[in-house]
C-alpha cells in the first residue's frame, strides 16, 4: 500500500505498519553491509517491516576509467541520493569513505557504525604467497586504483610498479588469481572481512606504510534531514568513537579541498579522552608530501549533551545523542591540521597533483 511519500503493508494480525526501505549499491559487498544494518534495526525495533532496494550507480557501471578521472565526487552515492529525494527509498546505507564531505541540501548521515579495521590490505597473486610488498621481486606491478594508495606505497617501496585496477572487490580478485598482470593488489581490510575472506589478506598495511582515506571502514546511513523519526531510528546506531574520528577526518577534508582526485590520508585513534587526528598530502609519485599530528580533548560535561540542536550537522554528520562540544572540538581539530599543511603549501602539492591526474 503506497500513501503519500510513504508505504505500508498489513501484518499478519491485520495491522498496518510501515515499510521502511533501505536503498544500496548492488554488489556483493554493499548488500552485505545492508544487511548488516537492517540485521541491527530489526533487532532494535523488531515491529518494523524492512525492504532492500538494489540499484548500480555511475561508479558501478564506468569500469574502465581510473576514478580519479572520472571527476565526479558521488561516483558511489548520486543514483542513492536520488531516489532518497524521490521518496522511493527511506534511508540509504554507503561506505562512508563514497560519501561526498559536502551533502546534497536536505540530506545527512543518520548514523555512523562502529568502525571496521580501516587500514589498507596487500591480497598477493596465489605464486607469491609468504612475501610482503618489501621482498616481492623487483618491478613486480601492484594494482590499485586509488592515488592515495600508490603515491605512499611508491615512494615506500620504489622496486614496485604501480597500475590502475577497477571493479568490485569479486571483479579484482578474479583478475588478480586468474591473470598474471599482478603481483599483488591493494584493497581495503574492511572489504575483504566483511566479505568474509580474511585469508586472503596477507599484510596489513600500518600507518607508517599506507594510512588510509577519510571514513574508510566505517559505514554511514544517510537519511532525509526532515524525516525525524527516521532520523531518531538509526541515530541509536551511531558509534561515539567513530563519530568523533570520521567527523575531524573530514573537516580536514573538506577544509584542503580534496576528493578521489587527489591524494590525502589519515589516520586517527581515541586514547584517554584525547582524539589524535594524523594528516598528510602528497605528490602523484610520493616524492613530495606533508604529514602533521594534532590532538584535542574530546572528554565533555553531562549538561552538553541535553543542549545539541537535533537538526545541526557537522561535515554532513547529525549526531544528537553525542556531546556537541565533542563534535565542535572534532570538527575544529581537523579544520585546524588542515590549516597547519596548507601553511605549510599543501595547496600547491594538491594543485600539481590534481593537474598531473587530469593530464593523464
Amino acid at each position: 500500500m503506497e500513501q503519500g511519500p510513504y508505504k505500508y503493508m498489513r501484518d499478519g494480525s491485520g495491522k498496518v505498519c510501515r515499510v521502511i526501505r533501505i536503498g544500496t549499491r548492488k554488489s556483493q559487498l554493499a548488500r552485505i553491509q545492508t544487511d548488516s544494518v537492517a540485521a541491527k534495526l530489526k533487532e532494535l525495533n523488531p515491529d518494523i517491516n524492512l525492504e532492500i532496494v538494489a540499484m548500480s550507480t555511475i561508479g558501478d557501471k564506468i569500469l574502465d576509467t581510473a576514478l580519479s578521472k572520472i571527476g565526479e565526487k558521488s561516483l558511489f552515492t548520486k543514483e542513492l541520493e536520488n531516489a532518497l529525494e524521490r521518496n522511493e527509498v527511506d534511508l540509504v546505507v554507503h561506505s562512508l569513505k563514497d560519501l561526498p564531505t559536502t551533502l546534497p541540501s536536505g540530506f545527512t548521515i543518520g548514523a555512523v557504525l562502529k568502525r571496521e579495521n580501516p587500514h589498507d590490505a596487500v591480497v598477493l597473486h596465489p605464486k607469491h604467497i609468504g612475501k610482503t610488498l618489501e621482498t616481492l621481486p623487483d618491478n613486480s606491478v601492484i594494482g590499485t586504483s586509488s592515488l592515495r594508495r600508490a603515491a605512499q606505497l611508491k615512494k615506500r617501496f620504489s622496486h614496485l610498479e604501480f597500475k590502475d585496477i577497477r571493479g568490485n572487490l569479486n571483479t579484482r580478485l578474479k583478475k588478480l588469481d586468474e591473470k598474471a598482470d599482478f603481483a599483488a593488489i591493494i584493497l581495503a581490510a574492511a572489504g575483504l572481512r566483511r566479505m568474509g575472506w580474511d585469508n586472503r589478506i596477507s599484510q596489513i598495511l600500518g600507518p607508517e606504510d599506507c594510512m588510509y582515506a577519510v571514513g574508510q571502514g566505517a559505514l554511514a546511513v544517510e537519511v532525509r534531514a526532515r524525516d525525524a523519526d527516521i532520523l531518531e531510528m538509526v541515530s541509536v546506531l551511531h558509534d561515539p568513537d567513530t563519530v568523533l574520528r570520521c567527523i575531524a577526518e573530514r573537516a580536514f577534508l573538506r577544509h584542503l579541498e580534496g576528493g578521489c582526485s587527489v591524494p590525502v590520508a589519515v589516520h586517527t585513534e581515541v586514547k584517554d579522552s584525547q582524539l589524535y587526528l594524523t594528516g598528510a598530502v602528497y605528490s602523484l609519485d610520493g616524492s613530495d608530501s606533508l604529514k602533521e599530528t594534532m590532538q584535542t580533548c574530546i572528554a565533555a560535561d553531562d549538561k552538553s549533551i541535553e543542549e545539541v540542536d537535533e537538526q545541526f550537522q557537522r561535515v554532513g554528520v547529525t549526531a544528537s545523542k553525542i556531546s556537541g562540544e565533542a563534535q565542535d572540538r572534532a570538527e575544529r581539530l581537523g579544520i585546524d591540521l588542515a590549516n597547519l599543511l596548507l601553511s605549510k603549501g599543501a595547496k600547491e602539492i594538491l594543485t600539481v597533483a590534481r593537474q598531473l591526474n587530469d593530464a593523464r
